[in-house]
């Protein structure tokens, strides 16, 4: 939290207060205007379209990552234009972006940095963004350790920890081996995302939920309460269609996990 309004009204309590009294008056007065400031930040919109150039670039890198640009990840960039009713400026942005992210010297660090500065504290806006990159780094099924690698780099910059990103590639029917034990196991190494063995029941509703299969009931409620809460789409405020409906489908996803466990441990 910025404490500038903390201090200089403190600083000017002192001067024309004469002495602490003043300077305590002051300092709650700046403490109060700092905290509301600080709320707006937390829950501002962030600026529509302001993602398009970064995340464009950034999936544009993941493809050209493994040394080569599939037609699935381009049909996916694509697809994701038209889903996001992108206008001709914005397309030619992405497009534009894409291209620059498969050139060989290209840095990731600014275009994720980008998308961080663009979500800012919203973390309900972190994760529509994780699922658009996770979609070209699934293109093609187990993804290379060049993808994962700058997958977890934007998982990291947007304070989303490895439970919750494995939690998100459950949700699309992929596990993650830790090779630690715990969780849902895939049939790779070295921690790498694969398909697991599926059932027609979906993903592990505890690997949705992001908990261990011995969690109590307790902290089962409490993770469902928090996950919902994070993703639920009402909270997204002015983002694409596209994105909405993704929070939609993990809501879903959420909802259909948590009626699984209390189905089978048989608590309301």
């Amino acid at each position: 939290m910025n404490f500038t309004w903390t201090l200089w009204l403190a600083f000017l309590g002192l001067i024309l207060g004469h002495g602490l009294p003043g300077a305590i008056v002051g300092g709650i007065s700046g403490f109060i205007i700092d905290s509301v400031r600080q709320s707006q930040r937390r829950h501002a919109t962030p600026e529509v379209g302001g993602f398009i150039g970064p995340l464009f670039a950034l999936l544009g890198a993941v493809a050209k990552s493994d040394g080569r640009v599939s037609e699935a990840e381009i049909a996916i960039a694509e697809r994701l234009m038209a889903r996001m009713g992108l206008d001709a400026e914005q397309r030619k942005q992405a497009v534009t972006s894409f291209n620059a992210g498969k050139q060989p010297e290209f840095n990731v660090t600014p275009a994720i940095d980008g998308l961080r500065q663009w979500v800012g504290m919203r973390r309900d806006h972190a994760f529509p963004v994780l699922d658009v990159v996770i979609e070209t780094v699934l293109a093609e099924g187990n993804p290379p350790p060049e993808q994962m690698s700058i997958l977890r780099q934007l998982a990291f910059a947007l304070r989303v920890s490895d439970m919750e990103l494995m939690a998100l590639m459950a949700m699309k029917g992929y596990a993650w081996n830790t090779g630690t034990g715990g969780g849902q196991r895939g049939h790779g190494s070295n921690g790498n995302y694969v398909p697991p063995q599926r059932n027609t029941q979906g993903p592990d509703p505890y690997t949705v939920l992001g908990i261990a299969h011995s969690a109590d009931d307790r902290a089962v409620k409490r993770a469902y309460r928090k996950l919902i809460s994070e993703h639920h789409p009402d909270r997204l405020g002015d983002l694409p269609e596209d994105m909405r409906r993704r929070a939609e489908s993990r809501a879903s996803d959420i909802n259909a996990a948590y009626e699984r466990i209390k189905s089978d441990r048989g608590f309301k």
